[in-house]
């Protein structure tokens, strides 16, 4: 995840790179501005021109107010007026940070975190540090100092002081499909957030740690026995998730078979519907008495902080509107532009070079990769809202291992693409329709290097797009239609587990899901068990499209190549091109006025 502490380095010197020639334009209408400069009351009125064929307007834009943008400037004078301590002694020297050091110690003291004894002759104690960080808010103003005691768990092992180390974290499609959901049902959404959350979790091991900087001590052999989890045991994630499971089971709540970090609660008038990102937890749902009793509970439970109003959650920002929900990362965007030091460099209207192949072994290796490998991580995370970009970030990714000029120039591509569309983000409806549909397509033999094609596909319920894929498939087709029929295959996939998930939710499909796809033999393959002669090659898994619809799970509706959306997840595209799926997607910039005019056009009818 890319970092937000005033601790990060300094943006990195644009690196020498081979830039190839691009024929995109800088202009990009969507992009903020800074705001226009106020006139000066004396300055003399400009004469007007002789009548044009085309008046353009020359006002400055900027993102709406209402929607909390903050100035990527004002954000970085923020961080560079405040250093983080290296240590504990550097900490000790400014009372801000005396004062956050001091409220973790007592917060594990008054957690009973541990029991102060004489160290086992046999036991060699863990060692531990405080690591110092300030948490921002979505505007990037300072929310508080935060100082954390966290072991040496590099130290441990496994099997003498931890076990099992695997804890769940809730899906980014189960988030977008919750959100949609709560945006069609009007539902309320809720956030709150665990104080300490790993410090809850009971240990079953012997763990010993030695006594933090700060603790007084009456003899030098004392050592901290656990009994509860601390930040940096390899097992802490796990015990906390443990907990929290168990507290809400007894809750009355059902954890879901088909994300383990989503619970529901069904009551006699609706259903309360909860969400557990490691300590960050969204509520909603149709019972509004339900939630507030499951907020006091959980307060009774452990150290809570009531967040109010869903707005900002692992770095995703959220706009309510009577229109329905706007989900974007523009600081989170604004953030990777400053890091790639590209901040001042020129917009460009699409995330790639049309027709451009990206080789394994063309040009010459990065002396260092590492700042390529920080900047497509950071990418990655940016597609949580931006599917306009996946195809972009899946075709660097296949070269994280040894990264080289060129690979380092399709990425500052994307990076200057994310800066001329800062505001573009995800819009799911209000009173939307919950009919779920799928598109899939592939590009066949598209990687130069193995000659395997990509699979692109993506999900809608009624208006809102809440899941899609670009990913290269494991195995070389012997024709476009063999890549297409292994696409809808692998999307059909998607559909019955997110159709299991709506039902779980109390929205069964009543009707099948169409897959739309451009290619007719592919259809009839999946339709028609006398194709087997020219199917026996293909996987016996990828048949399972076959069951799905013979049981009426799914319908095969062909649609013509012009009018696939999922295209735009398997190969790059020219500027009117990939305008047009960017709208079929549900990308919009963040004002929503435009967003509402464009749906009462009928601009999202699939």
């Amino acid at each position: 995840m890319f970092p937000n502490s005033p601790a990060d380095p300094v943006p990195p010197k644009p690196l020498l790179v081979y830039q190839r020639r691009s024929t995109a334009t800088s202009h990009q209408p969507s992009a903020p501005q800074e705001p226009p400069q106020a006139s000066s009351p004396t300055a003399a009125p400009v004469p007007a021109p002789a009548p044009p064929s085309l008046r353009l307007s020359t006002r400055v834009r900027r993102p709406p107010e209402r929607f909390g943008f903050s100035s990527p400037s004002s954000f970085t004078a923020t961080l560079s007026s405040i250093s983080l301590p290296s240590s504990y002694k550097q900490a000790m020297e400014h009372e801000c940070w005396r004062k956050a050091i001091e409220t973790e110690l007592l917060a594990l003291e008054e957690n009973q975190t541990w029991d102060v004894v004489q160290c086992p002759s046999t036991v060699k104690p863990l060692g531990s540090k405080f690591v110092f960080s300030i948490k921002l808010r979505s505007d990037g103003s300072i929310d508080r100092y935060k100082a954390r005691l966290v072991a040496l768990g590099n130290k441990q092992e496994y099997g003498l002081d931890y076990d099992e180390t695997f804890a769940p974290v809730a899906k980014m499609t189960t988030v977008r499909t919750i959100l949609a959901l709560a945006a069609s049902q009007s539902w309320p959404l809720r956030q709150m957030d665990v104080k300490n959350a790993f410090l809850h979790g009971d240990l079953k091991e012997d763990v010993y740690l030695k006594l933090p900087f700060g603790m007084p001590t009456s003899s030098p052999n004392d050592v901290c026995k656990l009994k509860r989890s601390l930040y940096g045991l390899k097992q802490a994630p796990r015990v906390w998730f443990e907990k929290f499971r168990s507290t809400l089971l007894s809750f009355s709540f059902t954890q879901s078979q088909y994300d383990s970090s989503l619970f529901l609660q069904r009551t006699p008038t609706g259903i309360v519907v909860l969400l557990v990102y490691v300590d960050d937890i969204v509520i909603t749902g149709s019972d509004l008495e339900a939630i507030s009793a499951v907020q006091t509970l959980l307060n009774s439970a452990f150290h809570m902080k009531d967040l109010g109003q869903l707005t900002y959650f692992l770095g995703l920002e959220v706009h309510h509107q009577p229109q329905g929900l706007f989900l974007h990362q523009h600081k989170y965007g604004q953030d990777l532009v400053q890091l790639a030091g590209l901040t001042n460099a020129t917009s460009v209207e699409t995330p790639m070079e049309l027709n451009v192949k990206y080789r394994r072994d063309e040009g010459e290796l990065l002396e260092d990769p590492t700042s390529y490998r920080k900047l497509v991580g950071s990418l990655i995370y940016l597609t949580i809202t931006r599917p306009d970009i996946s195809y972009a970030v899946h075709t660097v990714s296949k070269f994280m291992q040894a990264p080289r000029h060129l690979h380092l120039s399709a990425v500052r591509r994307i990076i200057r693409y994310i800066l001329g569309t800062p505001t573009r983000g995800l819009f799911f409806p209000s009173d939307s329709s919950l009919q779920l549909q799928a598109y899939s397509d592939a590009d066949w033999a598209g990687c130069p290097d193995t000659r395997k094609s990509t699979t692109g596909w993506c999900m809608f319920l009624g208006g809102a797009l809440i899941s899609w894929k670009c990913k290269k498939q494991d195995n070389v087709s012997k024709s476009s239609t063999e890549a297409k029929y292994r696409a809808m295959s692998a999307a059909c996939s998607e559909i019955i587990w997110l159709r299991g998930l709506l039902t779980e939710l109390s929205f069964s499909p009543v009707h099948p899901t169409p897959l739309h796809a451009d290619n007719t033999s592919a259809i009839q393959i999946a339709a028609n068990p006398v194709y087997h002669e020219r199917t026996k090659h293909i996987e016996v898994d990828c048949h399972s499209i076959r069951e799905a619809y013979y049981h009426h799970v799914i319908t095969l509706p062909h649609i013509s190549t012009t009018l696939q959306i999922a295209d735009i997840f398997t190969k790059s595209m020219p500027r009117q091109r990939h305008h047009f799926l960017v709208r079929k997607i549900s990308i919009y910039t963040a004002d929503l006025q435009l967003i509402y005019t464009h749906l009462m056009a009928a601009d999202l009818q699939l």
